[in-house]
C-alpha cells in the first residue's frame, strides 16, 4: 500500500444516508472541511461515521444506501477494502424507528447485568442487521460531580456497579457481531465544576481506583474490541495523547488488543483547545504515537496534515503501519477482507434493490423490542419515599396531573435519543416512534379516575403564572401527580445531556417553586421525576407523600411510572446516584472519605437525601441468620458467609443485596464504604432465600503509595444492605499475613448463590 492508502484506512467521513435510498453524501459540520468522496475513495476509507443516525431514513431505504455506499468505496479503491460502519448506541440504535430503551443510568438503577445483557444484544442485532459494524457505546465513565450534563449516560457513580453494568452490555453489543466501544477513556466525567470537556484534576490513585477500574473490568471480561479517548486532559495531558494511558496501561499491561478510536474532533483539539500541538500535522502525530488508531468523525489531522508531517520527517511513518494493521485485523475479523464479501445485510437479503419496494419494509422497533425496553423500564424505576399513599390501589375519583413533564412525549428521552439529537432539527418528519405521554398512560391505568392537567410552568422557564391554576386543580383533586425534572438536548439546548451542565443541583427553573405551592396546598403529592440526572427536592425530601424517580426510561418508560403508581408494577429500582439534600455540596458521591462527609469542622453538611443503592418496595424484607465460616482469613483468602432474606410482605418483590467494604486503617485514605458486590432476589410474598456469599480478599485492595495495587493484613467490615443507608448485618472480621501485591489478573468479583429456605 502507498502511505496515502495507509492514511486513508485511519480515518472516517461523516455521511448521511439517502432517503432515497442512494449513495451517502458527506455531512457538513462545522468542524469539517469540505470533502469529496471522489478525490478521498480512489485512496480507501476507514469509516463510514453516522449514515443511519444523521437524519431521519427509512431503516430500509438507509440499510440500501449503506450497500450502494460500501460497493462504490470497494470498488473504487484498488485492494476492494470497504469501510466500517459506525453509528451511536447509546439508549439504543439511533436512527429513525428504532426502539429508545431507557438511558444507562436507568440501566445502573436496575443493579440487573443479565437483563442490560439481553437488551444490548437486541440493540446489536438491529444495528448489525442493516449493515453496521460498531456501535459507539457504552459510556463507563463515572460520576464525580452531578452537575456535568453527560450524567444521564453513565451508569452511576460507583465504579463496581459501572463495570458489571457496562461489562453486560459491552458482551450482549459484541454478541451480536458489533464491535463495542468504550468510551471515554479516561477521566472525563471529573471535569472540574462538571464542565463538559473542562480540565480534570485528580491524583494517580483516584484515577486507578475510581475511574479506570470499569474499563479495566470490561477489557478483561467483555471482549470488547475499540476503545474511545476522552476529551479532557488530566493533569495537564490529554487523553488523546497520552502514551501512558492509550499504550502502556490500556494495551501492554492490559492486554488490549483491539482499535483507540478518538472521540469526534479530538484529535484536532489537541491544538485547537488543549494547546500541546501546533499544528494539525503535529496533533496528528502526537495521536497516533500516543495510540490512537482512528479519526472520527471525519478527515481533519489524518489527511494532508499528516502526510506533511510525514513527509517532513517530523511523524515517523511506521506509527501509520502500527496503526493500520490494528484497523486492517478489525476489519478481516468483521470479514471485511473476505473474497466473497457482500454488502447487502440480513434485512435486504433476497429484497431486491426497488427503493419504493423496499420502504417500510424494515421495523426496527418490534414488539419484543418494547417488552424489553419496557422491562428495563419498569425495574429501573425508583421509589425514594412512600408514605402509604402508594400503590393507588383504590383508584382516586380524581387525580391532578400537573408539571411541565406531564404531557410532553419526549420527557422520557435522553439527549443521544434520536428524536432528540437528531429529529428535533427535522420538525417536519414524524417521530417515528410511539411516545405516550404520562397524561395518556394514567388515562389507561386509572380509567374510572377524573384526571385534570396542569402544566404550572416550564422545565426551565421563569414564569409562575400557571401557579394559580395548578394549586386550584390540585385543592379539588384527591392526590396529585407531579411531573416535574429534565428536557434532554445538546450543548445548552436543554436542562440535560451533553454540554448541558448545570450551575447547581436545584430543580430547574421555578419547578421547586412550583412543589412548594402543591405541598402547601393540602392534597398528597406524589412527586414524579423524569429527568437525567439527580436533583435536590427540598422540602418534598420529607414532606411529599411519595416520590417516584425515574432516569429519562425510554419509550416504555410513563407506562412503567404508570404500573408503579398503580402497584401493578413492585418497584425495585435503587439509585445508582446519590439524591443530594442542597444544592450546592458538589462534587460528592457516596465514596467519600471520613473528611468527605459531614463534619465539625464545615458547616456544609453533604449528607444525600437518598443515598446511593436506596430504593423502596411494597414489600418488606428481613435480613436474619448471618453465619460466617472464618472471622480471620489471610490476605490471599477469602469471606465465606451466608444468610437468610425473607419477603415478610404480602405480595412478591425484588430485594437487592448490596455488599460494601468498609476499611477503618489503611496506608492511604478509603472512602468509608465502596460497594463490592450485589445480587438481586425475586421472592415471593413469605418466600425466603438463603445467600451464600464468598468476598476474596482481592476485593479489599486499592492503590498504595507506591502507584502499586495491594492487599493490606488487618480489621475489616463486610456491611451487607438494602442500600448504602440501609444496612442490615456486619461482618467484621480481619486479614492475616503479609501485604500482598496485585496486578490487573486479580479477583474483581464476590461469589453469590442462593438457594430456597423452608418455612416462614
Amino acid at each position: 500500500m502507498t502511505l496515502q492508502e495507509k492514511v486513508a484506512q485511519l480515518f472516517g467521513v461523516w455521511v448521511g444516508a439517502s432517503a432515497e435510498g442512494g449513495e451517502v453524501a458527506p455531512h457538513q459540520h462545522e468542524m469539517e472541511e469540505e470533502v469529496s468522496l471522489d478525490d478521498l475513495l480512489p485512496q480507501g476509507l476507514g469509516q463510514l461515521t453516522r449514515s443511519f443516525g444523521t437524519a431521519p431514513v427509512d431503516p430500509a431505504l438507509g440499510a440500501l444506501s449503506l450497500v450502494r455506499t460500501q460497493r462504490r468505496i470497494a470498488a473504487t479503491n484498488r485492494f476492494g477494502i470497504p469501510a466500517v460502519a459506525h453509528e451511536e448506541c447509546l439508549a439504543g440504535f439511533a436512527t429513525w424507528g428504532a426502539t429508545a430503551y431507557p438511558v444507562p443510568l436507568s440501566w445502573g438503577a436496575t443493579f440487573n447485568p443479565e437483563l442490560v445483557r439481553g437488551m444490548a444484544a437486541r440493540i446489536g442485532r438491529d444495528m448489525r442487521s442493516v449493515g453496521v459494524h460498531q456501535g459507539l457505546a457504552p459510556v463507563l465513565d463515572v460520576v464525580r460531580d452531578a452537575r456535568w450534563g453527560r450524567v444521564e449516560e453513565t451508569i452511576g457513580e460507583d465504579p463496581y456497579l459501572v463495570g458489571t453494568v457496562a461489562t453486560a452490555y459491552i458482551q450482549g453489543l459484541e454478541s451480536a457481531g458489533i464491535v463495542a466501544t468504550l468510551k471515554h477513556f479516561a477521566g472525563y466525567s471529573a471535569s472540574r465544576t462538571g464542565r463538559n470537556l473542562a480540565p480534570v484534576g485528580m491524583g494517580s490513585r483516584e484515577r486507578a481506583d475510581v475511574m479506570l477500574l470499569p474499563f479495566e473490568m470490561a477489557v478483561r471480561e467483555s471482549g470488547a474490541r475499540s476503545v474511545m479517548h476522552a476529551y479532557t486532559d488530566t493533569d495537564g495531558v490529554p487523553s488523546a495523547a497520552d502514551e501512558r494511558l492509550l499504550t502502556g496501561l490500556l494495551r501492554e499491561t492490559w492486554g488490549f488488543t483491539g482499535t483507540v478510536v478518538a472521540d469526534y474532533f479530538g484529535i484536532a483539539f489537541l491544538k485547537t483547545l488543549h494547546g500541546v500541538a501546533g499544528t494539525f500535522g503535529e496533533a496528528a502525530g502526537a495521536a497516533l504515537a500516543a495510540g490512537v488508531d482512528v479519526e472520527l468523525p471525519t478527515v481533519k489531522t489524518f489527511g494532508e496534515p499528516l502526510l506533511k508531517a510525514i513527509a517532513d520527517g517530523q511523524v515517523d511513518e511506521a506509527l501509520v503501519d502500527r496503526a493500520l494493521r490494528r484497523v486492517l485485523t478489525q476489519k478481516a475479523e468483521l470479514g471485511l477482507l473476505d473474497a466473497d464479501w457482500d454488502p447487502v445485510p440480513a434485512a435486504l437479503a433476497g429484497a431486491g434493490e426497488d427503493p419504493e419496494q423496499l420502504r417500510g419494509t424494515i421495523s426496527l422497533d418490534t414488539d419484543a423490542n418494547r417488552a424489553v425496553a419496557r422491562e428495563v423500564a419498569e425495574q429501573s424505576v425508583v421509589l425514594l419515599r412512600n408514605d402509604g399513599v402508594l400503590p393507588l390501589a383504590q383508584p382516586p375519583a380524581r387525580i391532578a396531573l400537573i408539571g411541565p413533564n406531564a404531557d410532553s412525549p419526549t420527557a422520557v428521552l435522553g439527549c443521544y435519543a434520536f428524536p432528540v439529537h437528531v429529529g428535533a432539527q427535522h420538525p417536519q418528519a414524524p417521530v417515528g416512534i410511539e411516545l405516550p405521554t404520562l397524561r395518556e398512560v394514567l388515562a389507561t391505568e386509572f380509567p374510572g379516575s377524573e384526571i385534570t392537567l396542569a402544566e404550572g410552568c416550564t422545565v426551565d422557564g421563569p414564569g409562575t403564572d400557571g401557579f394559580a391554576e395548578a394549586v386550584a386543580r390540585a385543592q379539588d383533586a384527591d392526590v396529585v401527580v407531579l411531573a416535574l425534572g429534565d428536557r434532554a438536548g445538546l450543548f445548552g439546548r436543554g436542562t440535560s445531556g451533553e454540554g448541558c451542565d448545570a450551575e447547581s443541583l436545584a430543580l430547574p427553573g421555578v419547578q421547586q417553586q412550583l412543589l412548594d405551592a402543591l405541598l402547601d396546598a393540602g392534597t398528597p403529592v406524589v412527586v414524579t421525576l423524569l429527568a437525567g440526572r439527580p436533583y435536590v427536592l427540598g422540602r418534598a425530601a420529607t414532606e411529599a407523600a411519595a416520590i417516584v424517580q425515574s432516569f429519562f426510561p425510554g419509550e416504555e418508560g410513563t407506562a412503567a411510572i404508570a404500573g408503579v403508581l398503580s402497584g401493578r408494577v413492585n418497584p425495585s429500582g435503587k439509585l445508582p446516584v446519590s439524591v443530594p439534600s442542597r444544592p450546592g455540596v458538589q462534587p460528592s458521591t457516596y465514596l467519600a472519605a471520613r473528611l468527605g462527609q459531614v463534619t465539625d469542622v464545615s458547616n456544609i453538611d453533604p449528607t444525600p437525601a437518598f443515598g446511593f443503592g436506596h430504593g423502596l418496595s411494597y414489600t418488606t424484607f428481613q435480613w436474619t441468620s448471618l453465619d460466617v465460616e472464618s472471622l480471620q482469613v489471610e490476605t490471599d483468602g477469602e469471606v465465606k458467609l451466608a444468610f437468610t432474606v425473607r419477603n415478610t410482605g404480602d405480595r412478591a418483590g425484588t430485594e437487592v443485596v448490596q455488599v460494601y467494604l468498609h476499611d477503618p486503617v489503611a496506608s492511604v485514605v478509603q472512602p468509608v464504604q465502596r460497594l463490592v458486590g450485589y445480587q438481586r432476589l425475586d421472592l415471593a410474598a413469605g418466600e425466603a432465600a438463603r445467600v451464600r456469599l464468598s468476598v476474596p480478599a482481592d476485593l479489599a485492595s486499592f492503590t498504595g503509595r507506591d502507584d502499586h495495587r495491594v492487599v493490606e493484613p488487618g480489621d475489616l467490615e463486610l456491611r451487607l444492605g438494602s442500600s448504602s443507608t440501609d444496612l442490615r448485618l456486619t461482618v467484621s472480621c480481619t486479614l492475616t499475613g503479609r501485604a500482598r501485591r496485585l496486578d490487573h489478573t486479580r479477583r474483581m468479583h464476590a461469589a453469590f448463590s442462593t438457594a430456597p429456605q423452608p418455612g416462614r
